[in-house]
């Protein structure tokens, strides 16, 4: 019975902080954010990182997962299925919240108003990436002076983000990708290993682990 009513409790204050973000006025600057960068294969590893983490605190994550348009809503609430962390998609105009966790979808960027950090999107154009993370990742950029990043490239295909987290990593990022025999499909991490001086070469659990760390 007490799991039933904690659980009831944990989406009540989950709905309460969803509202925080619309109607709060000012929004406190996390100290540290995680950019998540995954595509074929990612959900499950994602998955794996959410349900390890600790309550955040002064922490926020952005995951940037391919995914065909009309599915990013369900990845959302199967993510949030755990009661740890809260959920959000990062719909326009929506205001980042030290301790959220955002999945991004579309054409979707962050800036900075007078009351703090907030996410714009549109949708994404035909044959694009949904969403595209280099370009997510990039509006990071003129944060990093006061935030602390780490970039995460996961399995995929391609080299989306690939850009995006050499030049955070330039800015003072710690980023990580995955070994050959960890990612599902070395696209991705293969051309970070390659393009991205000295990144941490990590496998799954390695990368969850250090994302805890990092998080603590």
């Amino acid at each position: 019975m007490f799991g039933i009513i904690q659980s009831h409790f944990n989406k009540i204050l989950k709905v309460s902080l969803y509202e925080y973000t619309k109607t709060n006025m000012s929004y406190t600057l996390p100290k540290k954010i995680v950019l998540i960068a995954a595509s074929t294969g990612g959900p499950g590893q994602i998955e794996k990182i959410i349900k390890a983490l600790p309550k955040l605190n002064d922490t926020s994550i952005v995951i940037a997962q391919h995914m065909v348009v009309g599915f990013m809503d369900s990845f959302a609430k199967r993510l949030d299925e755990d009661p740890t962390n809260s959920i959000f998609v990062a719909d326009d105009k929506t205001y980042l919240v030290s301790s959220g966790i955002y999945v991004c979808s579309g054409s979707t960027r962050v800036s900075r108003d007078s009351q703090g950090i907030v996410f714009s999107k549109k949708d994404s154009n035909i044959n694009s990436f949904n969403p595209d993370i280099n370009y997510i990742f990039n509006s990071f950029l003129p944060f990093t002076k006061e935030i602390e990043f780490l970039s995460v490239i996961l399995t995929g295909i391609g080299a989306d983000g690939v850009e995006a987290c050499r030049i955070l990593q330039e800015n003072g990022s710690l980023c990580l990708t995955e070994t050959q025999q960890s990612a599902i499909v070395d696209g991705m991490p293969s051309r970070a290993r390659k393009e991205i001086k000295d990144i941490k070469v990590l496998d799954i659990k390695e990368i969850v682990q250090t994302i805890k760390e990092f998080c603590s």
